[in-house]
């Protein structure tokens, strides 16, 4: 009998170390959870910070709260089987206890022994159960800060939700406005071309019967042998006649167009490439060209058309309609051009 007590003590002995390593261990686990939860705090407050990397960042803090989130759960997990153990330990102490009430019920001489057993079975069951109020106690903070780390990652959910629907919204009004400015480009366009054609309609009725006047892509061209002589820039008498009409023309269009279409009327003026002869006020074709194309345009003026509807441009010889020299290729390269143009 008194070797099974020997061996029932040796039993009982070895069950510190073990409840010291539990408690070392549950030590280091908690240090360790501190430690990253005040990382995690300290990427949070970095991350809220920068503007135009928020989503990123809200992803990278979303992925390091889960893995946490999975790492406490598995330390709760130890703990409570930590707990489990302990009280299984507690449940083996009482049997203890109870087997040496019983023998000192039987047995007299060990009744001594047996209390003395009782009285550290008791201290160690005190113990034991301190030991498990401690536990529960951390896995009550464990748990609070598991519910704190699922709050921040809720809000960072909702931030990161916040962010997604104003930039999506900020997408739609930038398509939205895009659509509306093609669609307003779009309707200038066609009211300008409406009214280009208009104008090209009149100046044909106007101008069918000429054959030195031709229409070439969007622009009518006059030859400069129809307003001008031979090296002048002023506008002869038989020009004075085609340009009455291209006055009345453009006075009767400008009364439809609408104020808010800014519209003008360009005159290009062009030479062949001989050069001027004689010692003249005109030095070169450039001038003769732009000298011409002001003489129109102040022709127009003087008969009601509005200036600021008007351009003049000289090119000189540097924009041929046919290359060569010879009299019938000179002959198309002088020339008076009248384009209807957007400012």
């Amino acid at each position: 009998m008194a070797g099974s007590r020997s061996r029932k003590r040796q039993q009982n002995t070895d069950y510190w170390p073990g409840f010291v390593d539990a408690m070392a261990t549950l030590l280091l686990v908690i240090i360790f959870l501190l430690s990253i939860f005040m990382l995690a705090q300290f990427f949070l407050s970095q991350q809220l910070s920068g503007r135009d990397n928020v989503l990123n960042r809200l992803n990278s803090q979303i992925s390091e709260l889960t893995e946490l989130l999975a790492l406490e759960r598995a330390n709760s997990s130890e703990l409570e089987a930590t707990i489990t153990g302990l009280q299984a330990s507690l449940g083996e102490a009482t049997s203890d206890r109870d087997r040496l009430l019983g023998l000192m019920d039987s047995t007299s001489d060990d009744a001594e022994a047996a209390g003395g057993r009782a009285a550290q079975l008791e201290n160690l069951l005190d113990d034991e159960k301190r030991v498990s109020q401690r536990a529960l106690a951390q896995v009550e903070l464990l748990n609070q800060q598991i519910s704190a780390l699922r709050r921040q990652l809720s809000a960072a959910n909702a931030a990161l939700d916040a962010a997604e629907a104003k930039e999506s919204e900020s997408q739609a009004k930038i398509a939205s406005l895009g659509r509306r400015l093609n669609a307003a480009l779009v309707q200038r366009v066609q009211e300008l071309s409406r009214y280009r054609s208009d104008f090209f309609g009149r100046l044909r009725e106007i101008l069918s019967q000429r054959s030195d006047i031709r229409v070439v892509g969007d622009r009518f061209v006059f030859q400069s042998e129809v307003l001008f002589s031979s090296g002048s820039e002023e506008v002869n008498q038989a020009g004075t006649k085609e340009l009455d009409k291209l006055a009345e023309a453009i006075l009767e269009l400008s009364k439809d167009i609408p104020e808010e279409i800014n519209w003008v009327l360009r005159v290009d003026g062009h030479t062949d490439a001989v050069p001027l002869s004689g010692t003249g006020r005109l030095r070169n074709n450039w001038e003769l060209s732009a000298a011409r194309a002001i003489s129109v345009v102040r022709y127009l003026i003087d008969r009601g058309v509005d200036p600021s509807r008007l351009v003049a441009a000289g090119f000189g010889e540097f924009r041929p309609l046919e290359e060569g020299d010879s009299p019938e290729a000179l002959a198309r390269n002088r020339r008076i051009e009248l384009k209807l143009t957007e400012r």
